[in-house]
C-alpha cells in the first residue's frame, strides 16, 4: 500500500484495475477516491482514451484524466506468460479484479474465472461487457450510444422533429461503472460472511435496460412502446422546459398539491382548480392548452430570480445552464464540488461519508508510471524489474508508447 494514503471508506482493499475506456476505470476511481488501492493494469499501448482527444493534458486526452485520478499505472503485456505470471503474483494480495474483455479472453489465456476461483478463492472478480458471454449477442462488443439504440433509449429520446436522439452523455457506460461499484461492494459484504469471493458480472445491454424507467414499466402496464415527446414526461404534467426573459427553465411537478402550490407562487391560482388541470391525468389529456397558459406566465419573467423563488418555496424548478455554469455556481463551490491539484480539477465524489471522507490523493497517472513502485510492493527486486522491462512483459515510464 502506499503510505500516503488516505483513510476513507475502503482503506485496505486492494484493486487490481485491468479495465480500460469508461465503465471500468469509473467504477474504480469511485472505489481510488474512497481509500482502495488502485493498480491500474494498462497494455503496452495504454488505455485507448488517453489519446480521446483534444484537450491533452501533455500527452493525455482530458476523457482519461476525468475517471483515472487516485490510481497508480503499470504498464502489463499480458498476452505474454511472462506477464501473466506478473498479474497473478499481483493478485496473489488483491480482493478485486476487474476487467472488460472481450469474454472469453482470459479463459484464451489460461486463467479465467474458474482458473481464479481454484487458484485465489477469496477473490472478487467482475468483468463488465457489452453483452455477457452467452446468449445471442454473448461475446458482442458493446458500446455506449449502440446500447442506448438497442435498449430502447434514443427511441424514447427527441421529438418528433428531431427523431429518436443519443443522450448527450455516455449514460449506459457510467451507470455500468455504478452498477459494477454496488456490485463489487455487495460481493465484498458477502465476502465478509462466507469468506470467499465470487465472479460479477454487468452488461451495458441489461443496465440499458435497468435505466429505462418508467418506459419499461409502463410498456408492461399498457403494451405500448414510449412516443416521441420531447422535453415532455409521459406521465407528468408539467414537466418540461419554458422559456422567460432570459434563460430557459425546467419545470417538473410530481403531484397535484405541489401543481396547485406552483400556480398559487405565480399568481395564477385559478389554473390549480380548473376542471382541466385539476388532477394530473387531467393535465396530461389537456397538455397543449396548460402549456400555453403557462408560457404566458414564465415569459415575464427572468429565469434565474424566478427559479431562486420557486426553490425557496419548495417547488421544482432549475435554470437550463451549460456546464461553465454549474461548475462554477454558488452551491457547486459553496459544496467543495470542483477538486483541484497543481494542474488538475475534477469533480469531487458525490458520496459524502461524515468520517471516512473521499480524497484526493494521487492525481491520474501518467502511463507506466508507477511500476517500478507497485511491483518492488509484490517482491520484485530492481533487477528483476529491469529484466521484465527488457523482455517486454512489463512497461515502465522508459518505455511509452
Amino acid at each position: 500500500m502506499t503510505p500516503n494514503i488516505a483513510p476513507g471508506a475502503l482503506a485496505g482493499l486492494r484493486v487490481i484495475d485491468l479495465s480500460r475506456v469508461l465503465g471500468g476505470p469509473y467504477c474504480t476511481q469511485i472505489l481510488a477516491d474512497h481509500g482502495a488501492d488502485v493498480i491500474k493494469v494498462e497494455p503496452p499501448a495504454g488505455d485507448e482514451v488517453r489519446e480521446w482527444g483534444p484537450p491533452f493534458h501533455e500527452e493525455d486526452a482530458a476523457y482519461f484524466i476525468g475517471v483515472n485520478r487516485n490510481k497508480r499505472s503499470i504498464g502489463l503485456d499480458l498476452t505474454s506468460p511472462t506477464g501473466r505470471e506478473v498479474l497473478l503474483t499481483m493478485l496473489a494480495s488483491a480482493d478485486v479484479l476487474i476487467e472488460n474483455f472481450k469474454p472469453g479472453t482470459l479463459e484464451k489465456w489460461g486463467i479465467g474465472s474458474e482458473v481464479l476461483r481454484a487458484r485465489f478463492p477469496q477473490l472478487v472478480h467482475c468483468r463488465i461487457s457489452g453483452f455477457g458471454g452467452d446468449g445471442p449477442r454473448g461475446g458482442n462488443p458493446g458500446y455506449d450510444a449502440i446500447v442506448q439504440a438497442m435498449a430502447g433509449m434514443m427511441a424514447a429520446t427527441g421529438s418528433a422533429q428531431s427523431g429518436p436522439t443519443r443522450i448527450g452523455v455516455p449514460l449506459v457506460d457510467v451507470t455500468t461503472g455504478l452498477y459494477a461499484a454496488i456490485g463489487i461492494l455487495m460481493a465484498l459484504a458477502e465476502r465478509q460472511k462466507s469468506g470467499e469471493g465470487q465472479f460479477l458480472e454487468t452488461t451495458l445491454f441489461e443496465t440499458g435496460l435497468a435505466i429505462m424507467h418508467p418506459h419499461a414499466a409502463n410498456y408492461f402496464m399498457h403494451g405500448k412502446p414510449p412516443a416521441l415527446t420531447g422535453n415532455e414526461h409521459p406521465n407528468l404534467v408539467p414537466y418540461t422546459i419554458f422559456a422567460t426573459k432570459t434563460d430557459d427553465i425546467f419545470i417538473g411537478v410530481g403531484n397535484d398539491a405541489t401543481f396547485r402550490k406552483l400556480t398559487r407562487e405565480i399568481g395564477k391560482p385559478e389554473l390549480g382548480t380548473d376542471p382541466r388541470f385539476a388532477r394530473n391525468k387531467d393535465r396530461i389529456a389537456n397538455r397543449e392548452a396548460l402549456r400555453a397558459e403557462l408560457a404566458a406566465v414564465f415569459c415575464q419573467h427572468e429565469a434565474e430570480p424566478l427559479c431562486d423563488r420557486l426553490l425557496a418555496a419548495g417547488l421544482p424548478a432549475g435554470p437550463v445552464q451549460s456546464i461553465d455554469k454549474a461548475l462554477t455556481s454558488a452551491h457547486a463551490i459553496y459544496r467543495g464540488d470542483v477538486i483541484a491539484k497543481d494542474w488538475y480539477k475534477g469533480v469531487a465524489s458525490p458520496i459524502r461519508m461524515e468520517r471516512t471522507k473521499a480524497s484526493l490523493r494521487r492525481l491520474p497517472p501518467k502511463f507506466g508510471q508507477d511500476t517500478a513502485e507497485v511491483l518492488g510492493e509484490f517482491g520484485y527486486s530492481a533487477d528483476a524489474i529491469d529484466a521484465l522491462i527488457k523482455d517486454g512483459a512489463v512497461c515502465g515510464t522508459t518505455k511509452r508508447r
